[in-house]
C-alpha cells in the first residue's frame, strides 16, 4: 500500500515530482487553481513539459509564455470573463518563444480522460465528438457497443506523470479535504503517477462537509503547506478571487516585453514562501 503523504515545503515537493520532459497536470475549476505550485514549478526551470488541464487559463498563458510547454492537453483556453490568453495565442501564431504541440479535446471528453486514468482504464466510452471536426483534430475513435450496435466515441485515459492540486485543508496524517466546485482534483490525482497537493490550512483533524471532497494520503505523495496557494483564483471559504488581476492580466500578457519584466519580477525572481 501507498504510505501516507509526506508534508513538505513546496519547494521539496516539486523538486521531487516534477522533472523535465514529464506531462504535468495542475487541475482546479474556477477556484483552487493551484498558482503558487506552478510558479514554483517555473521557479525550478522545469522544461519540456506536456502540460494537461481541463481550462488552461493564466497559470498556463504563464506557463507556456515563459517556454516552460512542449505540449498542450486542454479543451479550453482562456481568460475568464476577460478574452483572449495573449502568450498562448501568441504561441499558436508566432511560434514564441517556441512552437508546441496542441491536443484539443471538449470538457466533457477531458473529464471522461480523467476518469479513465483514475479507474486504471485504458479508455473511456461517451457520447460526443461525432458531428464535430475535433474528431478529425485530436485523439479520439469510435468505437461501435457491443450490445446495443450505436458507435460511441472512446477517448484515450489520462495518466499524467505528476498531478499537482490545491485544497482548502490537509490534516497531520496527510488526508486532504477541498470543497466548493470540486472541478477533477480527485480523479486528476488518482490518475497520475506521483502528486502534490498544496493546501491553505493544516488541522488536527478534518470536519467534513456537505459537499466536501476528501483525498486519503495514501494515494497523495506530498503535501505542501501553501496559505493563498490558488491566488489570484480562490479558495472558497478562504481566500477571495483577485478580479482585478485577471482584468490587469489581458495588459501584461499582451506585450512580449512587460510579460516577461513582470513575471520576473512578480514570479521568477521570489522565492517559494
Amino acid at each position: 500500500m501507498h504510505a501516507m503523504a509526506q508534508a513538505v515545503s513546496l519547494s521539496e515537493a516539486i523538486a521531487e515530482t516534477v522533472h523535465d520532459g514529464d506531462s504535468v497536470a495542475l487541475e482546479g475549476f474556477t477556484h483552487l487553481i493551484p498558482f503558487a505550485a506552478g510558479h514554483e514549478v517555473l521557479r525550478q526551470g522545469r522544461r519540456e513539459l506536456e502540460l494537461i488541464r481541463m481550462t488552461p487559463d493564466l497559470l498556463y498563458d504563464q506557463m507556456i509564455g515563459v517556454g516552460a510547454a512542449r505540449k498542450l492537453v486542454f479543451s479550453y483556453g482562456g481568460n475568464p470573463g476577460v478574452g483572449s490568453l495573449h502568450r498562448f495565442r501568441d504561441v499558436v501564431e508566432h511560434g514564441w518563444p517556441h512552437p508546441i504541440e496542441l491536443e484539443e479535446h471538449s470538457h466533457a471528453g477531458m473529464a471522461n480522460r480523467y476518469v479513465a486514468g483514475a479507474s486504471k482504464l485504458p479508455f473511456m466510452v461517451m457520447r460526443g465528438y461525432s458531428g464535430t471536426d475535433l474528431v478529425g483534430q485530436t485523439n479520439v475513435k469510435a468505437v461501435v457497443c457491443p450490445f446495443t450496435g450505436e458507435t460511441l466515441t472512446a477517448v484515450p485515459a489520462l495518466t499524467p506523470d505528476v498531478s499537482i492540486v490545491h485544497a482548502q485543508e490537509a490534516d497531520r496524517d496527510g488526508n486532504v479535504q477541498l470543497w466548493g466546485i470540486p472541478g477533477v482534483q480527485k480523479e486528476a490525482v488518482l490518475a497520475a503517477t506521483r502528486s502534490v497537493v498544496t493546501v491553505e490550512r493544516i488541522v488536527d483533524q478534518l470536519e467534513l462537509r456537505p459537499g466536501g471532497v476528501v483525498i486519503p494520503g495514501w494515494v497523495i505523495d506530498f503535501v505542501a503547506l501553501a496559505p493563498g496557494g490558488s491566488q489570484p483564483s480562490y479558495a472558497l471559504g478562504v481566500t477571495e478571487r483577485d478580479n482585478d488581476f485577471y482584468r490587469e492580466w489581458d495588459v501584461i500578457s499582451r506585450d512580449r516585453d512587460q510579460f516577461t519584466a513582470w513575471m520576473q519580477a512578480n514570479v521568477l525572481g521570489k522565492v517559494a514562501a
